[in-house]
């Protein structure tokens, strides 16, 4: 163990951070936030971090406030001579806006690259980006971890793959599900959905046969649930015995949890990169506190991570 580790969290990723020091035999940083009556905070560090590799734990969801509270403890970090600064985002928030994709609109996830480098970040370590070429758009290094590390041994140990078929809810996540149905040695089917706006899906389909199949849909992102409901009722209608769904993070904002318990659904299993804001029977939680440990203390210790992942070729 690196002598000058030391972890700090940002508020919203306490839970988290603390299970990741406990995975790696160390005591979370000591910091606080100030909070001003008009809604202003001021985070700070309780302890010298002056030549220290520092890692900060915080995933942007709610992300206005979450991101803004994870620059200023970057500056903080900066500005008391830590000698690397790595942000530790399980789950990076705007990430959804990766390009122009109708005219005069703004590229979140760029402006949210920017603003990470200027404020003084050395290394990001995320999961599952919703787009893996967000990874260009920093100009540090990028350490992009993914969910199925966790949840393919999940599968082998609990999902009985003579009858399975790996299921992408939109051509977007064919990529994806295919990495997962290639390793795991089974069929997928693709849904095909067109939005009438944001959030809101006019119709979606299925393309490929389903029929007494126990299904699998795999996601980075669920928010409102309505693409995975829509997209598990019609596999059900079109003969499915089961749908389970795995997605990296539950944003699951809106009527989600409602949605959810009223679908074909039978399992939703995510990671903990966001807290649930309430508990389902339908949700699992698998957490990514150990694999975050491990990461962080290879790369202190300038090791190699490409063992931390399955290799899908």
């Amino acid at each position: 163990m690196n002598s000058r580790l030391k972890i700090f969290s940002g508020s919203a990723s306490l839970y988290l951070a603390k299970n990741i020091v406990k995975s790696c035999g160390i005591k979370l940083g000591l910091s606080d936030i100030q909070r001003f009556s008009d809604g202003e905070y001021q985070p700070s560090y309780n302890e010298t971090v002056r030549g220290d590799f520092v890692f900060i734990i915080q995933s942007t969801f709610q992300p206005s406030d979450n991101l803004f509270e994870l620059l200023m403890m970057i500056d903080a970090a900066k500005r008391a001579s830590a000698y690397k600064i790595v942000a530790v985002i399980p789950y990076m928030g705007f990430a959804r806006q990766d390009r122009k994709d109708k005219p005069r609109v703004a590229i979140g996830a760029k402006l949210v690259a920017d603003l990470l480098t200027v404020a003084g970040v050395s290394r990001i370590i995320t999961m599952d980006l919703h787009a893996d070429q967000i990874q260009g758009f920093f100009n540090v290094p990028v350490d992009h971890l993914f969910a199925s590390t966790i949840f393919v041994p999940y599968l082998l140990k609990n999902v009985n793959l003579d009858n399975l078929l790996i299921a992408s809810p939109d051509t977007g996540g064919t990529k994806r599900a295919n990495a997962y149905a290639k390793f795991l040695k089974v069929g997928m089917v693709i849904c095909y959905k067109v939005r009438a706006a944001a959030n809101v899906i006019s119709k979606i389909k299925v393309i490929g046969k389903v029929k007494d199949k126990d299904i699998i849909l795999i996601d980075d992102i669920v928010d409102t649930a309505g693409t995975i409901t829509i997209a598990a009722n019609m596999l059900i209608k079109k003969g499915a015995k089961s749908v389970k769904v795995i997605a990296t993070h539950g944003v699951l904002s809106g009527p989600a949890y409602e949605r959810i318990e009223n679908s074909k659904i039978s399992e939703l299993i995510i990671t903990d990169t966001i807290p649930l804001k309430r508990k389902s029977k339908k949700i699992k939680v698998i957490s990514i506190a150990e694999l975050f440990g491990d990461i962080i203390q290879k790369v202190c210790n300038y090791k190699s991570i490409s063992s931390s992942f399955i290799d899908y070729d």
